[in-house]
């Protein structure tokens, strides 16, 4: 396989894994991102696991065409079932797919979690879950990134094991907007959460119309969107 130029969302989530890592890249696009990492860096080695057949057949191609069957494995199966006991991976990246399924496959899996001090997410929606999920498994947000491309804005989270820190230290805000991102003052974030609020606005008007009205729901979208003008405004 030539060297392919891989997106700038992959890049990114790249950028946050260290030298010579071992990694385990979930649900993996035809090892496009092991594949960049290894060619980047010599010492690097990873998993790439994939659920569905097409591109679980696709990524070993890629490895092989690569020549870097041996830094890269390729393993067919459901989320973190693909990894075994003697791995000893020290990071996770989980990208490209809803935040409550990688919460899932992240809840699901937590016991092939041991060692593993890293975990890099990129949530396509709701990120809200995977920040829950981190905020009560002790997994503490260390970064995280906003990034365009394609029309999409993308979302990266990234969390280290942190046996000292309390479950259940992230307010309502750094669960709903990140505990760094509210501090981001970039167009990206600004757009992205302008869309959102008027997302919630546009379901709260339709929610009012309805002859039996969901008062939490109701109110969990006012709440919302208080959190979003309070950060839009600077005020975060």
């Amino acid at each position: 396989m030539a060297e392919k130029q891989i997106s700038l969302r992959l890049e990114r989530i790249a950028s946050f894994l260290p030298s010579a890592t071992f990694f385990a890249d979930i649900g993996s696009d035809h090892a496009y991102l092991p594949l960049y990492v290894c060619r980047q860096d010599e010492k690097a080695r990873a998993i790439a696991g994939e659920f569905n057949e097409g591109p679980f057949l696709s990524a070993k191609q890629n490895v092989k065409e690569a020549n870097l069957a041996s830094r890269v494995q390729v393993r067919k199966g459901n989320g973190l079932s693909v990894l075994q006991a003697n791995d000893s991976i020290s990071e996770v990246v989980i990208a490209g797919m809803g935040g409550s399924l990688i919460a899932r496959i992240l809840e699901e899996g937590k016991e092939k979690l041991t060692g593993v001090v890293k975990i890099i997410a990129q949530p396509n929606v709701d990120a809200r879950s995977v920040r829950l999920w981190m905020d009560l498994h002790r997994y503490q947000i260390v970064q995280e990134d906003i990034v365009k491309e394609g029309g999409h804005i993308y979302e990266i989270i990234v969390a280290d094991f942190n046996e000292d820190v309390s479950v259940g230290q992230l307010d309502e805000k750094d669960l709903l907007i990140g505990p760094f991102l509210k501090h981001h003052r970039s167009e990206i974030f600004r757009e992205k959460w302008q869309v959102e609020k008027e997302k919630r606005e546009m379901a709260l008007k339709q929610m009012t119309k309805a002859t039996d009205i969901d008062k939490e729901k109701v109110e969990g979208f006012e709440r919302e969107i208080a959190i979003i003008e309070e950060v839009l405004n600077n005020e975060g």
